[in-house]
């Protein structure tokens, strides 16, 4: 092991554009019924359902914690329904896999989707054997990442002792609350990130690209390029 990481008992890893690679697209088949599903609550167009959502987003972190404050919306109607998309465009992850089975310790799914959800892309990657437990979006009171909430949650839920854990995540931002809280940070590099969206990364510890690529690195698998 990286003597980096020896000291690392507690592994927690966001799920989308973070297990799977950001090209696969698959989050814009999430925005169309997002989209969708704005254009039948509001009777608005294409155009003005797009700007709703972008503006929930930025404004509260999840289109769906806006879509609850200002419009009502029921979270659980609301994530069935865009979470009904095909996931054809991930396939079995063997490397990603094996680089997992391989970690000392706990491994845990940290998201702002909900369980049911990362069920399925886990079991289309081949990885959900690896994981102990699960801090989804209700399981942190529909207080979506960056929220300190629900990483304290999380930390209490399972136990876990924040100087012993990492969290590896996509989103820039959404490290800052852990590395507030004592956790190692790795921010996945990987374009899913717009650039003017990134905030400052001087609360990330390692920034990779790739995170099976990261993993065998780190387990000394392999030699480092």
């Amino acid at each position: 092991m990286d003597p980096r990481y020896a000291h690392i008992t507690d592994w927690i890893f966001d799920l989308d554009n973070c297990l799977y690679p950001a090209s696969t697209g698959l989050f814009t088949l999430i925005d169309a019924r997002m989209n969708a599903y704005i254009r039948r609550l509001l009777g608005v167009d294409e155009v003005e359902a797009h700007r709703v959502q972008k503006h929930h987003f930025h404004t509260h972190g999840t289109t769906l914690a806006g879509l609850m404050k200002e419009h009502g919306v029921d979270p659980h109607d609301f994530l069935g329904h865009v979470h009904d998309i095909p996931l054809d465009r991930i396939d079995r992850d063997e490397r990603l896999a094996t680089g997992l089975g391989r970690l000392p310790g706990r491994r845990f799914i940290f998201t702002n989707g909900d369980e049911p959800y990362a069920r399925r892309i886990l079991g289309r990657l081949g990885i959900d054997e690896h994981f102990h437990g699960m801090q989804d979006i209700l399981a942190s009171n529909l207080r979506p990442k960056p929220d300190l909430h629900g990483y304290e949650l999380m930390l209490e839920r399972f136990e876990i002792e924040p100087s012993r854990a990492v969290l590896v995540e996509d989103m820039a931002k959404n490290l800052k609350p852990a590395k507030q809280l004592g956790l190692t940070t790795i921010w996945v590099d990987n374009g899913s990130e717009q650039a003017h969206e990134a905030p400052p990364t001087d609360h990330v510890d390692e920034r990779i690209d790739n995170v099976a690529d990261w993993l065998h690195r780190i387990l000394r698998q392999e030699r480092t390029k």
